[in-house]
Order: structure tokens, then C-alpha cells, then sequence
């Protein structure tokens, strides 16, 4: 039976697998709390004993096109939830739809809950200012081999320098500029984190 997204009488629900290897994560919102298992173990979380929830973009090799929640509970503990699940060995499947209405159910039932969590999105800003100097650095050095192309006439080469260079920024803008650290309320979610 494929995961997909589901709809229980009493919640909200979402499953995905992490892996080929393994059972499926799954997540219910119920009236008590966000109930939750994975690898085993299970657990029910009380909406106002979440205590952040951190959204971002991370796309991989195989998906190119992933979303992740990271929530974290009050008496330690964090758990993940991404919108794609494994199929096959070389199919993972995007789980847009389902995870977009789970998000912004969980988000709605925290604020209903009176719920103080920490909302962030994006990546930490420490490792977006680490990203951001790395592509500083990188764009430097791309622009010294272009330049030097050019000044002893290996236009070839700066051409491939040149698409290269869109090609990078292609994929790794999209990235970064959804990753822009952020702090946001239960009223508005950002919508370049969700599918």
C-alpha cells in the first residue's frame, strides 16, 4: 500500500517514508495534540506544548523540489516531517498537496491552543551568512577564471565558465533565496516553504 496523504475522522492526517528501508513516519492532528509515529516509537504532543517549528526548503539529489518541517516539543525531543516519500529505489514521490494542508492544519491548531512556539523559517542565520560568504568567495573566483579567459582569448572557455555560472545560480538561487532566515506568526505562513 502506497503512503499518501489521508484524511482520518477524527484529524488530519500524513505519512511518508524516510526511506526504502524501514515503516512510514506517520502524523495525526487530533483534538488532544499532534500525535505522531515513527521508527516504533509514538508519542502525543499537546499543541501548546510545541515549542518551535522551523520551516525550510531542502531540496536533494533525488527531489529536487522538498519541503521540511522540523518541530520541536517543550520537554525535548524534535521530529521531522518532509513532503516526499520513497516509492522505489529510484522514485520519490512529492506529497505537495497533503503535506501543504497538514502544515497549515498543525499551524491552526497551535494558535487555537494559545500555543508560544518559536515560528521560524528558513535555514539558522549563522549558516545562512556561512552560504552567503561561500557564494561570495565562489562568485570571486568564477569571475578571476572569466576574466582570465578572456584576457588570453579562450572565449570556449569562458562560454563554459559563463553557463556554469547560470546553471549555479539557477539551482542554488532558488535555494538560498527560500532559505532566507525568517520568524513568522500562525497567520502567516510562508508560502515559498510550502509546495
Amino acid at each position: 500500500m502506497p503512503v499518501s496523504e489521508a484524511e482520518a475522522p477524527s484529524g488530519v492526517s500524513y505519512a511518508y517514508k524516510a526511506s526504502l528501508i524501514g515503516s512510514a513516519h506517520r502524523f495525526e492532528l487530533t483534538d488532544e495534540g499532534l500525535s505522531w509515529h515513527i521508527s516504533g516509537r509514538s508519542g502525543l504532543w499537546r499543541y501548546d506544548e510545541i515549542s518551535a517549528v522551523r520551516l525550510s526548503f531542502r531540496p536533494v539529489s533525488m527531489q529536487q523540489h522538498r519541503f521540511r518541517a522540523d518541530v520541536s516539543h517543550a520537554g525535548g525531543g524534535r521530529i521531522r516531517i518532509l513532503s516526499t516519500s520513497w516509492q522505489t529505489p529510484a522514485l520519490v514521490a512529492p506529497q505537495d498537496n497533503g503535506f501543504r494542508a497538514f502544515i497549515l492544519a498543525l499551524h491552526a491548531r497551535m494558535a487555537k491552543a494559545g500555543s508560544g512556539a518559536t515560528l521560524t523559517a528558513g535555514l539558522g542565520r549563522n549558516t545562512y551568512a556561512a552560504v552567503l560568504a561561500f557564494l561570495a568567495v565562489l562568485a570571486v573566483a568564477m569571475t578571476g577564471l572569466l576574466i582570465r579567459a578572456l584576457m588570453i582569448g579562450e572565449f570556449a572557455g569562458a562560454l563554459f565558465i559563463l553557463g556554469f555560472a547560470a546553471l549555479f545560480t539557477w539551482q542554488v538561487g532558488g535555494f538560498v533565496r527560500r532559505n532566507q532566515p525568517q520568524s513568522y506568526g500562525f497567520d502567516r505562513v510562508p508560502k515559498a516553504l510550502l509546495p
